[in-house]
């Protein structure tokens, strides 16, 4: 199996390469430059890997959420090599990712969503792969869901960002990892095992996971909710 992965969800400009079994990986933190940098890095990786889009079983991108602009040129990028190369589209939740490095059994993940607000996933690893324990959603500090039972650990900028996102959940988990980011190696790995259960879409079918319609309040929107 070839795949190809891309993920852009934070100012992280990562690319992977899954090439049986063997991983090429090429990433640089480069804020509001995804545009620029992601195609060369995709283009640079598949020459390493002495491979042609021709020869990829898929292509794989994060889903999200995260950068709007991020997950847009992630998915574009993708789907457009899906099309040329007539393959599917594996799309990865940007929760899985992290999820997937965290290196435990079971992940909650919370993001930095702006706004005092987290996007939030919970995930348990079964059988070799991660069931969902809390679906993906929008929360604020009072709609928080509940997270059954103990010995979770966390990740995500929104455990780093928010006291408030980790005292609520300090009683469930036993172990946090810092300052990690959704990497395209950790989607390649999830996305390789999705496409073996036939679960690659059609390029034209490959949406971004915003979970959010917009990132800013109007004046009135904010007035209201004070």
């Amino acid at each position: 199996m070839n795949l190809l992965a891309i993920e852009s969800s934070t100012e992280l400009c990562s690319v992977a390469l899954l090439r049986d079994g063997e991983l090429f990986v090429d990433e640089i933190l480069a804020p509001n430059q995804h545009a620029e940098r992601l195609a060369p890095m995709v283009r640079g990786l598949l020459s390493r890997a002495h491979l042609a889009p021709a020869d990829l079983s898929a292509l794989a991108f994060g889903q999200g959420p995260g950068s709007f602009t991020g997950l847009r040129i992630a998915c574009g990028l993708a789907q457009g090599l899906a099309l040329g190369a007539g393959r599917p589209v594996v799309p990865v939740p940007s929760f899985l990712a992290l999820a997937e490095q965290a290196n435990a059994s079971r992940v909650v993940v919370g993001l930095d969503a702006r706004l005092g607000e987290t996007y939030l996933a919970a995930y348990s690893r079964m059988g070799g792969d991660w069931q969902v324990a809390v679906a993906p959603g929008l929360y604020v500090r009072e709609g928080l869901p509940a997270l059954p039972g103990r010995d979770w650990v966390a990740t995500g900028s929104g455990f780093d960002a928010f006291d408030w996102l980790r005292g609520a959940y300090a009683p469930q988990v036993a172990n946090r990892v810092a300052g990690d980011l959704p990497r395209a190696g950790a989607i390649a790995r999830v996305a390789a095992r999705a496409l073996a259960r036939g679960e690659g879409v059609a390029p034209e079918e490959a949406a971004p996971l915003y979970l959010r319609e917009k990132v800013a309040l109007t004046t009135s929107e904010r007035m209201a909710s004070k």
